[in-house]
């Protein structure tokens, strides 16, 4: 089975092409350029440099929040468009899961933090054994200080990773100390890599769906719609 998957959850713009477990290939960048400028050249100069059409593609997938609300848009219309095209199923992966599954080689507990603005992350808390993860809480969007009074409850160290490390590792730290330990730079960021390897399992399993059944996953509302539904 062959999985093309897409990341556009945050600043990374990313593509990867991934088969019986084998990665192909992959294209990634954390730069300045919009995610509309970005995507479907990765994917095109990706396809290309494997030498595959889209014909060629068995599943489709795609990292669907929660992230960025523009960059989700961009990332699942995408999919939905190829899907469409090449008349194949995709597979949407919770952000978090993927940012987990880039420590899934590390055992232990695994923290991946997204910023939320106003001192909040999305998150959830996951185990690894080593090669696979457990996630032990649900997915939250929650004040970084309470996120780290849940976690003094484990006793043991955590590795953390996403874009909420920049943001707020000096109160990471001075809640946890010692305890908390930040990944390495090359597995900090989202991967389409981690997206593909997830989506391989789910759709062996039959889990896929149509491209119009594909939605994002926010966990909560844009500052927009939240201010719409306060004035209503």
């Amino acid at each position: 089975m062959r999985i093309l998957a897409v990341e556009s959850s945050g600043m990374v713009a990313a593509a990867a092409i991934m088969e019986k477990g084998r990665l192909l290939g992959e294209f990634l960048l954390d730069h300045k350029k919009t995610h509309s400028q970005q995507l479907m050249p990765l994917i095109a100069q990706l396809l290309n440099s494997l030498d595959m059409t889209l014909s060629e593609i068995d599943v489709f997938a795609v990292s669907q929040g929660p992230g960025s609300f523009t960059g989700l848009r961009i990332g699942i219309a995408t999919v939905k468009g190829l899907a469409q095209a090449a008349g194949k199923q995709v597979v949407g992966i919770p952000t978090l899961d993927g940012l987990a599954y880039n420590l899934s080689c590390r055992e232990g507990l695994i923290c991946p933090i997204m910023d939320a603005r106003r001192d909040q992350v999305y998150t959830a808390v996951y185990r690894s054994d080593g090669s696979d993860i457990e996630r032990l809480e649900d997915y939250m969007a929650i004040p970084v200080k309470e996120l780290a009074e849940k976690l003094k409850g484990y006793d043991e160290h955590v590795i953390f990773n996403g874009d909420g490390i920049p943001v707020y590792w000096d109160v990471i730290k001075a809640e946890l100390g010692d305890k908390a330990r930040p990944a390495p730079a090359n597995l900090l960021m989202q991967h389409a890599s981690s997206v593909a390897r997830l989506a391989l399992v789910e759709a062996q399993q039959g889990k896929t769906q149509s491209y119009n059944e594909l939605i994002p996953f926010y966990l909560r509302k844009s500052q927009a719609e939240q201010k719409f539904a306060h004035m209503g």
